[in-house]
């Protein structure tokens, strides 16, 4: 019986949902998903997750914070000055608390950060993962291991 190990090529169906059950992502209503192992397509604590599990098999695990997508990182609470917000962004742009803003790193990389709160100089992320800190279900049907 094939495994699932860290470089397999799967083909397969997953859902990713609250402990309440609501889902946050699913394929089981769509095609299924075909991704290669280590190439960052899923979160690490989720690829870790399908490591050993058989072809053909269907399962439900809970997933601690650390396991998925983090614990909450304080230190990912920033704050930006609107200059530098406004110098970073589509020109007219208006901001609002809510917002899911993308940057672009000094590297050249990017990341997004949501605003948490808005005053007249500055305005403050929250660059830690939306799902970090909280325990999710993640549902998983391996339809095919190459």
């Amino acid at each position: 019986m094939l495994v699932v190990n860290k470089n397999a090529y799967l083909t397969l169906h997953y859902r990713l949902a609250t402990l309440a059950g609501e889902d946050i992502i699913s394929t089981f209503h769509e095609s299924p998903a075909t991704l290669l192992l280590g190439q960052g397509q899923l979160a690490p604590g989720l690829e870790a997750a399908l490591l050993g599990l058989e072809e053909g098999s269907h399962t439900t695990q809970e997933l601690a914070p650390e396991a998925a997508f983090g614990v909450r990182n304080p230190e990912l609470m920033q704050r930006v000055s609107l200059k530098t917000l406004r110098e970073n962004s589509v020109l007219g742009e208006e901001f609002k608390v809510g917002d899911l803003i993308d940057f672009n790193a000094p590297s050249g990389g990017q990341f997004a950060g949501v605003i948490q709160d808005l005053d007249e100089e500055s305005a403050l992320f929250d660059f830690n993962h939306p799902l970090a800190g909280q325990r999710v279900l993640f549902e998983v049907k391996i339809i095919g291991i190459l």
